[in-house]
């Protein structure tokens, strides 16, 4: 994903999904914040790793999840590992689908099967009682499986009554952000970048990162 160099330091994120990890490589190393030590960052996914089995998300918690993909991850790569568990919290539905948002209609990673879920289970509701939030928990491994960083980001906003927009993916398109008048499947990368709970997370990350790496504790 990102090129490697002589002092580069191997980064695999704890996603099959490149769209995902694209966007999360982008957000650990932003080209418009240019940084000499997360240039050094050699980005990978689980993408290029089909030998590695998939992790069972059996936590309570996005944080319990998170620190267990990047501990198990790490530990069958012998890699430092970043791995993130995102979902949707709906006021209404009590914090679901939350730790289950990827797999809320039963198989995991179906979007359109999942947005159709949620708008039945909102379908009575009026717009001020359709308030949601969007959380993201970061957590790092090394390669001993030990976690090292952590960081969590949230962004609210309301769930619309049909998709609206193409651009992202999973709930993105019923996301709607009050301000803007448009969900997360309408608004460009720029805005998105600002606002969302994967930004914010990533915001608070990267400082964390980039001190990790000065002092030459990731190799």
């Amino acid at each position: 994903m990102t090129s490697s160099r002589p002092d580069s330091i191997l980064l695999v994120i704890g996603t099959q999904n490149r769209k995902k990890g694209e966007e999360m490589a982008e957000l650990i190393h932003p080209t418009w914040e240019p940084n000499p030590h997360l240039a050094r960052l050699s980005i990978g996914t689980l993408a290029d790793h089909p030998e590695v089995a998939d992790v069972v998300e059996d936590a309570d918690t996005f944080g319990g999840n998170a620190r267990k993909k990047a501990s198990e991850t790490a530990r069958n790569l012998r890699s430092w590992v970043l791995a993130d568990d995102s979902g949707l919290a709906v006021d209404a539905l009590k914090g679901a689908p939350g730790v289950l948002s990827a797999r809320y209609a039963g198989e995991h990673g179906d979007d359109e099967a999942n947005n159709h879920k949620l708008l039945e289970a909102l379908a009575a509701l009026n717009d001020s009682q359709r308030g949601a939030a969007f959380v993201c928990h970061l957590a790092l491994a090394d390669p001993d499986g030990t976690i090292r960083l952590e960081s969590e980001g949230a962004c609210r906003g309301r769930i619309t009554r049909a998709p609206q927009g193409a651009n992202g993916f999973g709930y993105d398109p019923l996301f709607l952000i009050p301000e803007y008048h448009k969900t997360f499947g309408e608004l460009n990368a720029v805005v998105k970048r600002q606002l969302s709970h994967r930004a914010r997370a990533f915001g608070r990350f990267r400082n964390d990162l980039v001190r990790l790496i000065a002092s030459n504790s990731m190799g």
